[in-house]
C-alpha cells in the first residue's frame, strides 16, 4: 500500500500546484490538518475536513505575493505514513522580503485517502516523527 499512498500524494500535489485547488477525493472525510507539530506555530493548531484545508491555505496565501510550492521528495514511511520535503517560495505582503524556506509535511492515509496532515519546520523532525531519523 505504501507505493500507492506516494503516488496518490504526488497526484495531489501535482494538481495543487497546478490549480490550487485541493482534490477532495483523495482526502478522507475525518481528514486533519495539524500544525502543533510545527514549532513555534502560534496560531491555529488544526484545522478540519477539506473546507478546513480551505480556509487554512485563503488565510496564508493573503500574506504572500508570488507565492509557489514545490515538492523536492516524498518518502515512504511505511504503511500508512508519506514524508513530503517541500519548499514554498514568495514575497511577504507586509515586509516586502522575499521568502525561500522548506519544511515538511507527514501525510497519514487510510484505504489511499488522506487522514491527517503534521507540519513539521524542518526535514529532520518529520523524519523523527516517523521513526526514519538518521
Amino acid at each position: 500500500m505504501s507505493h500507492e499512498n506516494v503516488q496518490a500524494l504526488r497526484r495531489a500535489y501535482e494538481h495543487f500546484i497546478a490549480t490550487r485547488e485541493f482534490l477532495g477525493d483523495l482526502m478522507d472525510p475525518d481528514f486533519v490538518w495539524d500544525m502543533s507539530t510545527f514549532r513555534g506555530w502560534p496560531e491555529r493548531q488544526t484545522y478540519a475536513g477539506v473546507e478546513g484545508a480551505r480556509e487554512f491555505m485563503r488565510d496564508w496565501w493573503e500574506a504572500w505575493q508570488n507565492w509557489e510550492l514545490e515538492v523536492e521528495e516524498l518518502i515512504d514511511a511505511g504503511e500508512t505514513e508519506v514524508v513530503a520535503i517541500v519548499r514554498q517560495r514568495g514575497r511577504s505582503k507586509a515586509t516586502g522580503l522575499p521568502v525561500d524556506m522548506y519544511f515538511a509535511m507527514v501525510s497519514t492515509l487510510r484505504h489511499g485517502r488522506q487522514l491527517r496532515m503534521r507540519m513539521y519546520a524542518d526535514r529532520d523532525e518529520a523524519l523523527d516523527a516517523v521513526g526514519l531519523a538518521k
